[in-house]
């Protein structure tokens, strides 16, 4: 063994490896497990490690449609901005697609509120609640005439718009619109390593192709177009405006109420064009701009068409979005230079995760949903604002905001060493006004600092809900944001950056909890519905994953204190000290203190089992027992209802087996085979027929595998999440998670 070792450690030997894992995809798994043993030992030559091949390993997972699934649609967008086409490459048959993923374009800045000619006042939606011998007020669905009607106007007000639909006129030869079944030899590709879409179909026997970009720097989307149907005038470009719905769900397709908004060209020239849009107050503008000779001309109602000159079969047409009035949409060229250019810069930069050594056949579908789900949290969650859990794509919920899904969203971010796009959105939580609007909440109900509320709008502004009211646990994200890019740049100005908030959201930590003087402990509650929302606010008390949160959040603000040159804060230690133990029952976890049958009734079995995200989103506290967490972890997984779940609870459920020393239960939970854990062809994580995409899992997803890769603090083993048979990982640029 003693010759066999320095053998091994010949660079000879790891040169003539590399190269032969650089042969043979099928020995490179081996390949890779002889050099981590050759570079573990003592005295081995450096060798230079081989860098995974960025681009090979993006383009394997290119997106490919050949029907028309109402479930493929896919997506070009900027963080701020995005815009979803079907098989045709723009947006021809929304109607055929608003049962799936619906053809979206939307954007951070669009949002509407109706008049409110009845004068709805927010205070309708308070009601008083008596917890621990006080009145509280909470803003929620009250029920009763008159307060309802202003209830259900607050949460629908204001909502996101879909800001346009940018399809084809298709027409026959007989002159007559082409339907869905007129469309044949479709063939689509959606390349993440350049964000841009190749289509082709055919037309009664005449070819189309397409190529479909989106703009990096600005909220536009351009197409190249070459087809035989251009000379013929039968292919056209329309752009038709419809109407919000209010709804809980916007799909883009209410083409209804056309005298309740007012459209018109605003301006018109050689190859551009402005269009003015008007809905009540809001108002904003679409530049397009073409190549060649063509005409712009009203068609439907709230919709124009752009007729080409019959001069060419190459068209190439753009269509920028804006809330104020633009010179001129960027060309196609300009738009398909910055596509790749900031693509490949992303894909180049941050983490790398490469499955293709293993010999488990379950490695290539990981692989595809973790390049997949980066490049759709990097079309739909990297803007200045917190991300509906739809992204830019369709309402979910008005289009709000969720701010508990925040850390799903975006957390991933900074542990693929993209701390960055991360901090994009957290410039949310500094504005004036959302602050403001938190520290009211928080006054209101006779706390200190700032109260962050689940369902709120891009001005902070809280939508009554009878059970976001009362969640607690998106309270600690903006101390968990702030560590993460404090870990990514651990410098003064970080920590100067970042202290006003963590600070203001540990006065309300600190201040939230009552303190029972007969138990000399503080409790959460009662007033609390913890993430897995299957209990009542008015019973409720000490949810497991909660108090384990707290209590990190609280100590970590305590170390920024300290990290600042400032003397600890004796409240804060207080709170700390004797925060209420985690609740335990026959050797195992409750969900919640006030639940001692959180395994007997049937209905707390469903839901998210959160209780395991105390060990597993959150790092070991000193709280936790890890015999105690592993009994729990293993009476879940027999016991859960895994079909009543939602996408982020498999990523949450592999963290928990990755921190209890469970590789090979972490990647099952990642592949788990449940409805809500499918991942569609374009990467969504499908939850239901009204939720057909679900953001939260695919960057719960990247959470995990960071985890199961990078580690955690403390952890000493390599890939701790990855089992050691059959897989095989190379990552490189990640981070390890607290």
């Amino acid at each position: 063994m003693q010759h066999y070792n320095a053998w091994l450690r010949s660079s000879h030997l790891v040169s003539l490896l590399s190269l032969f894992g650089r042969k043979s995809g099928i020995c490179l798994g081996i390949t890779q497990v002889m050099l981590q043993v050759a570079v573990a030992q003592p005295g081995v030559v450096a060798v230079p490690v081989i860098p995974i091949d960025r681009q090979a390993l993006v383009e394997r997972h290119k997106v490919r449609v050949t029907t028309t699934d109402s479930l493929s649609s896919l997506t070009v967008g900027n963080g701020r901005f995005a815009f979803t086409t079907d098989f045709t490459g723009l947006q021809t048959f929304p109607a055929h697609y608003e049962k799936g993923i619906p053809l979206g374009t939307e954007s951070e800045w669009g949002w509407h509120r109706f008049p409110n000619k009845a004068g709805y006042q927010f205070t309708q939606s308070l009601r008083e609640y008596t917890f621990n011998g006080r009145q509280v007020p909470y803003s929620v669905q009250v029920k009763t005439p008159g307060n309802k009607d202003a209830v259900d106007f607050l949460r629908a007000n204001p909502h996101r718009l879909q800001l346009g639909n940018l399809g084809f006129i298709i027409l026959k030869k007989d002159k007559q619109p082409a339907s869905l079944r007129d469309i044949h030899n479709i063939r689509q590709e959606l390349n993440p390593w350049t964000g841009e879409i190749r289509s082709s179909f055919t037309v009664e026997g005449v070819g189309v192709a397409v190529v479909t970009a989106g703009h990096q720097q600005q909220d536009a989307v351009a197409v190249r177009i070459e087809s035989d149907l251009l000379k013929t005038g039968r292919l056209r470009v329309a752009l038709r405006f419809p109407f919000p719905t209010a709804g809980w769900a916007d799909m883009g397709t209410n083409y209804a109420h056309a005298d309740q908004h007012r459209s018109a060209i605003a301006a018109q020239q050689p190859g551009h064009a402005l269009l003015a849009h008007q809905l009540d107050t809001t108002k904003y503008f679409v530049a397009l701009a073409w190549s060649g000779p063509a005409k712009l001309a009203a068609g439907l109602p709230h919709q124009y068409v752009l007729m080409p000159g019959r001069q060419s079969r190459v068209w190439e047409v753009s269509c920028q979005f804006a809330p104020r009035k633009v010179a001129a949409a960027p060309t196609f060229a300009a738009t398909q230079a910055s596509s790749r250019q900031q693509w490949q810069a992303f894909w180049r930069s941050g983490g790398a995760v490469d499955f293709s050594g293993s010999l488990d056949p379950r490695a290539a579908e990981l692989e595809r949903r973790v390049v997949l789900s980066q490049y759709l949290t990097k079309i739909h969650n990297t803007g200045s604002q917190p991300p509906q859990e739809t992204g830019l794509l369709f309402n979910s919920w008005y289009g709000r905001p969720h701010l508990e899904m925040h850390w799903w969203h975006a957390a991933h971010f900074a542990l693929w060493g993209r701390a960055a796009l991360l901090e994009k959105s957290l410039t949310w939580y500094a504005r004036p006004d959302v602050q403001a609007e938190a520290r009211a909440i928080a006054q209101r109900q006779g706390y200190a600092g700032v109260r962050w509320q689940k369902m709120t709008d891009p001005w902070g502004a809280e939508g009554p809900s009878s059970v976001g009211a009362f969640l607690l646990w998106q309270q600690p994200h903006t101390i968990y944001f702030a560590e993460e890019c404090y870990r990514a740049r651990p410098t003064a100005a970080t920590l100067q950056l970042y202290q006003a908030r963590v600070a203001a959201t540990a006065e309300f930590i600190a201040s939230y909890p009552f303190f029972e003087k007969d138990k000399d402990r503080y409790i959460l509650g009662k007033g609390v519905i913890p993430a897995q929302e299957r209990f009542k606010a008015e019973d409720t008390f000490n949810p497991t994953f909660e108090l384990v949160y707290w209590h990190w959040a609280l100590d970590v603000a305590q170390k920024w204190r300290e990290r600042l040159g400032q003397p600890r804060n004796p409240q804060w230690d207080d709170v700390l000290h004797k925060l209420a133990a985690l609740p335990q029952a026959n050797g195992v976890y409750l969900a919640t203190e006030s639940a001692p049958d959180s395994y007997t009734n049937p209905e707390y079995k469903t839901d998210h089992p959160s209780v395991l995200a105390a060990l597993g989103m959150m790092p070991a506290t000193g709280q936790q027992d890890s015999a105690t967490m592993r009994r729990t972890f293993d009476l879940v997984w027999k016991e859960w209802s895994w079909d009543k779940t939602w996408g982020w609870d498999f990523p949450m459920t592999a963290m928990t087996a990755t921190r209890l020393g469970l590789p090979d239960k972490a990647v099952d939970a990642l592949l788990m085979k449940v409805r809500t854990n499918t991942y569609l062809p374009n990467g969504h994580n499908y939850q239901e027929g009204r939720l057909p995409l679900y953001l939260p899992g695919n960057g719960g997803l990247l959470a995990a595998v960071a985890l199961m890769c990078a580690g955690y603090d403390g952890c000493t083993t390599p890939n701790p999440g990855i089992p050691k048979t059959g897989w095989v990982v190379r990552w490189e640029g990640l981070q390890r998670m607290p």
